[in-house]
C-alpha cells in the first residue's frame, strides 16, 4: 500500500532532493519507490528526476497536481 499520492511535492530526507510525486512502484520485498521529478531549470530544460524509498520521503505539500487520465490498462500509444 503507497502511503504518498500522485501529485504530492515531497523531499528526501537525506539527500535534500525534492520535487513532484509523478510515479510509483511496488516491490516484492515490500519497498516502495516513488519516481520524483524536480521542477524545470532556470533555462526551462527538465531535469533528471530519481527513484526514492517511501521512508525516505517527507511530503511538503499534498498533491499540487492531479492525475490527468483516469483511463487504466490498454495498449500504450505507441504499441498501437
Amino acid at each position: 500500500m503507497f502511503t504518498i499520492d500522485l501529485g504530492a511535492k515531497v523531499k528526501s530526507s537525506i539527500s535534500g532532493f525534492a520535487g513532484v510525486v509523478s510515479s510509483r512502484a511496488e516491490h516484492l520485498n515490500g519497498c516502495n519507490r516513488y519516481w520524483v521529478q524536480p521542477p524545470v531549470d532556470r533555462d526551462g530544460k527538465m531535469m533528471d528526476g530519481s527513484w526514492i524509498d517511501e521512508g525516505e520521503l517527507i511530503v511538503e505539500v499534498a498533491p499540487v497536481l492531479e492525475r490527468k487520465n483516469q483511463n487504466r490498462g490498454g495498449f500504450p500509444s505507441s504499441i498501437k
